[in-house]
């Protein structure tokens, strides 16, 4: 681990807990779903996914590993088909699961996205899984967890389905607001020296932060907080 790293390692580890926070239901939102009508869900949605570290911090990972635009563009598609084919579906027919379990998952792919970034299956000489096929697997586990998300607000019955789309919508528009400034840093981090170093730095947080954020979920799901 780099020296500037280990480092800031306790400061890192200080802020973890508080990405799970970021994109906790709040009354706020809930005031602002029953009076805002269709356009509170799309913005909501949009705020879920900008504050929604975890599943930002996965995306970020996965950008890192991709050097053109063709692939990052592939791959963000098939990740958003997994989140929304799960987000609707689970939504709709009711499906839900505790959303400490579901958060605990998509920190494990956090940590899953550094590992492999870092060679991590190279240095145990095992093959690392078919990468598309795993950022649709966790495109579909994220979207489950966005569905716990919005299942816990009080969505009333008219208009269900209309509401889950608009909700999906935002979270589709709030995925492109975030993504445009991470791609932006990322192409032209690539472009000094020092990337590597960067590359290492990032990553290695991934791992540190996908950690942190599994044994919070996994504390708040035996304490109930």
């Amino acid at each position: 681990m780099p020296i500037k790293l280990r480092r800031a390692l306790p400061l890192i580890l200080l802020f973890v807990p508080l990405l799970g926070f970021a994109h906790d239901v709040t009354s706020a939102d809930q005031e602002l779903l029953r009076n805002g009508g269709l356009w509170a869900y799309i913005r909501v949605g949009a705020t879920h996914m900008l504050t929604g570290y975890d599943h930002l911090l996965f995306l970020t990972g996965v950008i890192f590993y991709l050097n053109s635009f063709k692939d990052i563009l592939k791959f963000i598609t098939v990740f958003t088909i997994g989140h929304c084919i799960t987000l609707i579906a689970a939504t709709y027919t009711g499906i839900t699961a505790n959303e400490h379990l579901v958060d605990a998952v998509i920190a494990l792919s956090v940590l899953y996205k550094g590992f492999e970034n870092l060679g991590g299956f190279e240095k145990l000489k095992v093959k690392s899984p078919n990468l598309l096929l795993m950022v649709g697997l966790f495109g579909l586990i994220h979207g489950f967890g966005l569905s716990t998300r919005l299942q816990s607000f009080d969505m009333g019955k008219e208009q269900f389905l209309a509401k889950i789309l608009c909700f999906n919508l935002g979270v589709e528009v709030g995925q492109v607001l975030a993504l445009i400034p991470i791609v932006f840093v990322i192409t032209l981090a690539r472009k000094r020296k020092q990337f590597p170093a960067f590359y290492k730095a990032v990553n290695w947080y991934l791992i540190i932060a996908g950690i942190g954020l599994f044994v919070y979920q996994l504390y708040g799901y035996f304490t109930g907080h």
